[in-house]
């Protein structure tokens, strides 16, 4: 990846008026009317988007994991691993300079540099010297003393006492989005509940959707949806669908609601395809389709539009693909449908969940502009609009609240994860807060880039985004490769001191929040079952919710879901593992495929 020129001397100014970065005007006449351009171009200075120097007070102490290194300098200390290095003689980046926020590369540390002998202050007497030893002594031995007795067999530390809740202990910071609500086990080590076999398809057929209620599992099957038991694993109920699930929402209301798109009609082969143009209201609780629609009109005229996702946002079921955006309220009362737009605009996809968030596409196919859209969800009337760069083709929401979007500038990230860039928006105004560069070659989150709302192996909250870092070896003489989870400030962009190693060989994944701490998936390494662990969001010390068994066969099958690709839940003591598609079983595979399968600790 092209690395970033080294940067001016002074922060960025405000964005100017019109340009990339700045409030958009949501369009006159309600929602579908395309975005008015905006007068004044950006100024052509070199370096768009790269993060500005800040003014230093000294050399800095050892930056936090992850800081980007400055250029080298005698007695620079070393910076680690996980973030962009800036390389010597840089060519300028044609968009630097433009004014927008962004994260500052080389900002000094926030904290002051130690100050060694003739760095100022008093000098200490002799006496005061033996005195300041002594003490020091001390402490050295109570500190051995209580590593000793926190230490458990393999010296790894481990939670003791505190609250019962994840996280919950301690009595230090607390988290800016509070405490977790899951339960530490008296004892982590989890068995298998359950392993659901794979059904019986003639191809590669989509299975993607899985929710948790308090009585059920549900998942979906082929040409339906089922609920299992949650503790044993036995069907409760199906609903039975004229065709498959083609797309699902990742949402579930607070009564237990949430939304499918699916087939109008069964895969007959050699027909191994179907539009997606049936978009539903299931009851997770009941077992109930409540309703299913179609919609016609925009660029399919009578035809019905095809769906790509669909999600939900309190009450409103919205659904977007290439044909255009529809959405619904609970009862199945339609709110909008694709129209005719002169400058070719519709709305590619949404986020839903807090609030509900549109990715709107304009333009000829030779020069498409995407614009993020909060919306009236009653409505689609846009409240809020924010204009992402020229050269941006697709866009994916992270989050609604805060409002955090994933983009691929430029087709710059080069490692096929979707994302170069992350861009931090208030979603009232539509002002860029700060754009964070995340080069692919460092960071692991992944989003489909043609998918609004498809992020993995990213979570959002504190006023943070956390991201695991690439695997590196594990370093020290040992064999073996890790990770680690490290967090960027959504309103300042830096990095901060943030970092959870996965340590042991293990590669950690964050799943999401939970209040202010951060759940977290730990694939294992060869011989180890997986761990899924609470990261408290204010000390970042870990606690293990789960330990799954170590045995070859349960390791295989907990192997054949890799975090890349699946659906991994957790809650209240129990994980779930399915996978998105499955596939005809080929007769020379020795492994067992399942559609799903279940830990516990309870």
């Amino acid at each position: 990846m092209t690395q970033p020129p080294p940067p001016p001397n002074q922060p960025p100014g405000p964005p100017p008026g019109g340009g990339f970065g700045a409030p958009q005007q949501p369009p006159a006449g309600g929602f579908g009317a395309p975005t008015p351009q905006q007068p004044g171009q950006p100024p052509q200075q070199p370096g768009y988007g790269y993060p500005q120097q800040q003014p230093g007070h000294g050399q800095p102490p050892q930056q936090p994991y992850g800081y980007p290194q400055q250029p080298q300098q005698p007695q620079q200390p070393q910076q680690p691993y996980g973030y962009p290095q800036q390389a010597p003689g840089q060519q300028p980046n044609p968009y630097a300079g433009s004014g927008y926020p962004t994260a500052p590369m080389n900002q000094q540390s926030p904290y002051p540099a130690p100050q060694g002998p003739g760095g100022g202050g008093k000098k200490l007497s002799t006496q005061m010297r033996i005195v300041i030893a002594a003490a020091a002594a001390v402490v050295v031995i109570i500190g051995a003393g209580v590593w000793y007795a926190s230490s458990g067999d393999d010296g790894k530390s481990e939670a003791k006492g505190g609250s019962s809740a994840a996280g919950g202990g301690g009595g230090g910071a607390k988290a800016a989005d509070g405490a977790g609500k899951e339960k530490v086990p008296g004892n982590p080590k989890s068995k298998v509940a359950f392993q659901l076999p794979v059904p019986a398809v003639t191809d590669t057929t989509d299975v993607s959707g899985s929710w948790v209620t308090d009585k059920a599992y549900v998942k979906t099957g082929v040409n339906s949806v089922v609920g299992y038991d949650l503790v044993k694993g036995t069907p409760l109920w199906t609903i039975p669908l004229p065709g498959q699930v083609c797309a699902a929402s990742r949402h579930q209301s607070a009564d237990g609601k949430t939304a499918i798109a699916f087939e109008p009609a069964k895969r007959v082969p050699p027909k191994n395809y179907q539009r997606c143009s049936e978009v539903g209201a299931i009851d997770l609780t009941t077992g109930k389709l409540l309703w299913s629609k179609s919609v016609t009109g925009g660029k399919v005229g009578d035809d019905k539009a095809s769906f790509s996702e669909v999600t939900l946002s309190g009450s409103t079921v919205a659904a977007g693909g290439t044909d255009g955006g529809a959405a619904w309220d609970m009862t199945g009362k339609e709110l909008w449908k694709p129209q005719v737009s002169a400058d070719n605009c519709y709305d590619m996809g949404y986020g839903g969940g807090p609030a509900l968030v549109a990715a709107r596409k304009c333009g000829p196919y030779d020069n498409q502009t995407v614009t993020i859209q909060t919306l009236n969800p009653a409505t689609g009337a846009p409240t809020s609009a924010f204009k992402l760069p020229a050269g941006v083709e697709w866009a994916s929401i992270v989050s609604t609240k805060p409002l955090v979007v994933a983009a691929d500038v430029g087709d710059t990230a080069g490692d096929g994860s979707g994302i170069s860039d992350f861009f931090s928006v208030d979603e009232g105004t539509g002002k860029l807060k700060t754009k964070i560069s995340v080069p692919g070659d460092r960071f692991a989150a992944r989003c489909r880039s043609t998918e609004v709302e498809s992020c993995q192996k990213v979570a959002v909250g504190n006023g943070r985004i956390y991201l695991p870092t690439e695997e590196h070896e594990v370093g020290d003489g040992e064999y073996g490769r890790t990770n680690e989870i490290v967090s960027f400030d959504l309103t300042t962009g830096k990095p901060t001191a943030d970092k959870a190693e996965a340590g042991g060989r293990y590669r950690i994944t964050p799943l999401r929040m939970d209040g202010g701490n951060i759940l977290a998936y730990k694939t294992p390494p060869y011989g180890k079952g997986g761990q899924i662990v609470s990261v408290d969001g204010a000390s970042f010390k870990q606690t293990v919710l789960m330990e799954n068994p170590s045995d070859e066969p349960v390791r295989k099958a907990e192997g054949s879901f890799p975090a890349d690709y699946s659906e991994i839940l957790y809650t209240g003591g129990r994980m779930f593992l399915s996978g998105g598609t499955v596939s005809k079983p080929q007769s020379s595979s020795l492994d067992r495929k399942y559609l799903a399968m279940s830990f516990t600790t309870n």
